[in-house]
């Protein structure tokens, strides 16, 4: 995501109060766009938003790639800036400083790593690697170590190029964020497409003889691994020159992406920024956060100020022929907070039955019995799943009750919809779930 970051610094270079403004680690793209062109070279190069010439060209933004800044004096707002290229050392000054590190793909330490071919993908060049490795070696089986976004959508992308493919899942089900009915979809999909799904499995190991031992005792020969479990804060220059750092591991910033130092803001997969509903400590290390955090900062350096409200950790990922998405609290969640929640849920066509191509969509909306404040969602189906997701998402930011979702005017033909939208009739049924 770090190449998303700068552009929303254009308008600081118009603005001479922060002339001096610096931004850490620019590196290439930390993306999970990769996986989605695994096997189309060509490509590749779609993925970059930028270059540095057209920053310069466009923006009037410097960018050095291959440079790191590996110490910043905070009293006398210097930096020093390692050069990997050359290898030289230098200072610069900044009035200024946006941190934006990003985050390490998690690989955890078990006996045996590296006696096969061990992959992340966090990055194009982990891309690069991996599709180097399937197009030199020819392996034919591959395992997954994480049932989350990443991994299912690499699970279908790996079975698209013919690789046998098991997916080792600790949980007891995949995407841990939505609602266990939800993720029974995502198995039979994942099943039915091929995929060997190891629920309750965990990798402990790998033996001499290229083997792996699971917990349930169970071995597995593969040619190759790929870990997507989760990544971890890129906080250590942070940390040194003691900037304050939250529970969940990342940089607390405060609603203008100020660290605990007025001049040095930060954004992106390193930050601690908080929950939209609970407004309590959260970190979500995905794409829209970074781009809107961006701004907050951009537009508080610029003098303009702009409130972060929190966020709830929207997500949506492709998993075969399924769309999944997900906001807000999950049952889980409320469950362990204690909440008092109701739930509603309703499955029926993305759009007109009797107009081509309709898929069977499902819906689960919790909500505060009480006056209807929805906590949260989860949809998977086919076709409309990203907008109905969105519009959700839109009530919560908007305070509209789940009841009131009935009153929304959603526009209405046969190959988009029904004279009542899923939506609407989600809105129905809650009204008569509502305490009077």
């Amino acid at each position: 995501m770090g190449r998303q970051l700068l552009h929303k610094l254009e308008n600081l270079t118009k603005n001479p109060q922060s002339s001096c403004l610096k931004k850490m680690n620019t590196y290439p793209s930390e993306t999970a766009e990769c996986h989605t062109i695994l096997g189309t070279q060509s490509q590749s190069d779609s993925l970059f938003a930028a270059t540095p010439e057209s920053f310069k060209e466009k923006k009037n933004i410097e960018v050095r790639t291959r440079h790191e800044i590996i110490d910043i004096n905070r009293s006398d707002k210097k930096l020093t800036i390692k050069n990997h290229k050359t290898e030289e050392l230098y200072e610069e000054d900044y009035d200024k400083l946006l941190l934006a590190p990003g985050a390490y793909p998690f690989v955890p330490d078990l006996p045996g790593i590296g006696i096969i071919p061990s992959f992340t993908l966090r990055n194009i060049e982990d891309m690069d690697h991996i599709k180097e490795y399937i197009n030199n070696h020819n392996p034919s089986c591959c395992a997954i170590v994480g049932g989350g976004f990443i991994g299912l959508e690499m699970a279908e992308n790996f079975k698209q190029l013919g690789l046998d493919v098991h997916v080792l899942e600790r949980s007891e089900q995949v995407m841990k964020i939505i609602d266990p009915t939800m993720a029974e979809y995502l198995h039979e999909q994942l099943e039915g497409n091929g995929v060997h799904l190891r629920l309750n499995t965990s990798l402990e190991g790998i033996d001499s003889d290229q083997t792996l031992k699971l917990s349930t005792g169970d071995r597995l020969k593969v040619d190759f691994l790929l870990f997507a479990v989760g990544v971890k804060p890129k906080v250590e220059l942070a940390e040194k020159v003691g900037l304050t750092l939250g529970e969940t591991g990342g940089i607390i910033t405060n609603e203008f992406m100020q660290t605990n130092d007025k001049n040095i803001y930060a954004v992106g997969d390193a930050i601690q920024t908080f929950h939209f509903l609970l407004k309590t400590p959260k970190r979500v290390p995905l794409a829209w956060p970074a781009h809107r955090q961006s701004y907050i900062a951009a537009k508080h350096i610029a003098g303009e100020p702009v409130v972060f409200k929190g966020l709830l950790g929207t997500s949506i990922a492709k998993v075969f022929n399924l769309t999944v998405a997900a906001t807000g609290l999950s049952e889980k969640a409320l469950k362990q907070m204690e909440f008092d929640y109701k739930t509603v849920e309703h499955s029926g066509k993305s759009h007109a039955g009797y107009y081509p191509g309709a898929e069977n969509v499902h819906i689960r909306v919790h909500f505060n019995p009480k006056d209807g404040k929805i906590y949260g969602a989860q949809i998977v189906g086919g076709d409309g799943v990203d907008k109905r997701i969105d519009v959700i998402v839109t009530a919560i930011y908007g305070g509209i009750p789940v009841h009131e979702l009935q009153a929304l005017e959603t526009s209405y033909s046969p190959p988009y919809s029904s004279p009542k939208d899923l939506l609407n009739i989600i809105g129905y049924k809650a009204e008569n779930m509502i305490q009077n």
